[in-house]
């Protein structure tokens, strides 16, 4: 009796299928193409309070403005012309906080992707939650480790913290090289972040490719009071340069005691991008900021048309140039929009699911536009575990108080000065 019953009730069903297929109805292959919304969603996840609250106003803006440019252009085009629309989220300061913000951002808002987070344990929280949502995240962070877990949502353009360690000994090596002053000995120092371990790593490692001595090596806490031991420690270890990885108060202690005590070598040179050329740095040293230089993941100089325009209004809101924080998400938002264009011609049936957009940011390879214009190099793709390799750092070095892209030579806007007048020794 069973067979017969599951016999009966299949006829019902097989007529019903026939009966839509005769009169026109959909069959699987034939279903139409996702529904698109009238605008997509973007994500802004930034530290907008607390001790890295400058970085995270300063991305929010340059996201912002990047969004405004897109849609002034026509928005993402192989949609229609859709425009994007950005939502905001506090990513606070501790890893609970950003993997918060994540959740309270995708749970309200649905975004397609989200920029930002700045800092790298930030990073890592956020993107339990972004992986777990399959949610795109392009990362500002630039901790080595944070494309090393494996993410499959996770974008990083800029270059890694150690690419910015080997930049800063490579610019000194070049500039000595070029000026005639020999240098053969290296002190690197660094807070005892990822972060700064990332990039004192990079430096090390650059310094043993050039050859020079490490003669002085320090990591210490972010939150350090007094560092005159430290600077006596250098100066009895005559390096000829510093390279140093700081945050912003800790760059502002060494600067000050290193004018104080006079003990000043040759070149003292940043990386990281943290501290020193950025304009909060230069307002709080004044004249001490003088001859300091650091690595960029932007080149607010870069003289193509969009640049030019981005770093225009970027003044016109501020009243000063472009940071590092601002320039990354301003051109990781095109990165964004050109990865939205290409699943749109590669999945037009589904070009906003997750897997689809992934497979579009794996299958992007940039060379013009918008978003190469305003990368600090010429080419923008990506490897499967989420970095450019083709990503470049930029140096800045204050001169005249106003900060200047001095490396690499042929991008420089004005000469550097190497070594500093008021070297000791």
């Amino acid at each position: 009796m069973r067979g017969k019953v599951v016999r009966l009730l299949l006829v019902p069903a097989v007529l019903v299928a026939i009966v839509l297929s005769s009169c026109g109805g959909p069959t699987a292959e034939e279903a139409g193409p996702a529904e698109l919304p009238d605008k997509i969603v973007v994500g802004c996840l930034e530290p907008l309070t607390g001790a890295h609250a400058v970085f995270g106003t300063e991305a929010k803006i340059g996201m912002e403005i990047a969004i405004r440019h897109i849609n002034e252009a026509g928005g993402i085009q192989s949609l229609g012309g859709i425009p994007l629309e950005l939502v905001v989220e506090d990513a606070g300061e501790t890893a609970d906080s950003a993997r918060l913000g994540a959740e309270s951002i995708i749970s309200k808002h649905h975004p397609v992707a989200i920029l930002g987070l700045y800092i790298s344990r930030l990073t890592v929280a956020a993107s339990e939650v972004t992986e777990r949502e399959k949610v795109i995240l392009i990362a500002d962070a630039l901790v080595d480790s944070v494309t090393a877990m494996g993410r499959q949502y996770l974008f990083r353009p800029a270059p890694k913290a150690s690419q910015h360690g080997a930049s800063a000994v490579q610019f000194v090596v070049e500039a000595a090289q070029q000026t005639g002053v020999p240098i053969e000995r290296i002190a690197i120092l660094n807070e005892d972040s990822s972060f700064g371990r990332s990039n004192a790593t990079g430096a090390m490692q650059a310094a043993l490719d050039n050859g020079l001595t490490i003669v002085y090596q320090k990591e210490y806490p972010f939150d350090i009071a007094d560092v005159s031991s430290i600077v006596n420690e250098i100066a009895a270890a005559k390096p000829d340069v510093v390279v140093h990885c700081p945050y912003f108060m800790d760059a502002i202690l060494f600067a000050n005691t290193f004018r104080e005590t006079g003990e000043i070598p040759k070149f003292i040179a940043g990386m990281g991008a943290c501290g020193y050329t950025d304009p909060e740095s230069i307002e709080a040293l004044g004249e001490t900021a003088e001859y300091y230089s650091n690595t960029y993941s932007y080149n607010p100089a870069k003289d193509t048309p969009q640049n030019r325009r981005f770093v225009e209004d970027f003044v016109a809101e501020t009243g000063h140039i472009p940071t590092e924080a601002a320039g990354m998400n301003y051109y990781a938002m095109w990165v964004l929009k050109e990865a939205l264009e290409l699943s749109g011609q590669l999945h037009p049936d589904d070009p906003l699911n997750p897997d689809n957009l992934r497979d579009a940011f794996l299958q992007l390879d940039l060379t013009s536009g918008p978003a190469v214009e305003t990368y600090p190099g010429d080419r923008i793709t990506f490897t499967e575990t989420g970095d450019n390799p083709y990503a470049v750092a930029t140096i800045l070095q204050v001169i005249n108080g106003e900060p200047k892209v001095v490396w690499p030579f042929e991008a420089a806007e004005t000469e550097f000065v190497f070594p500093r007048p008021d070297a000791k020794y």
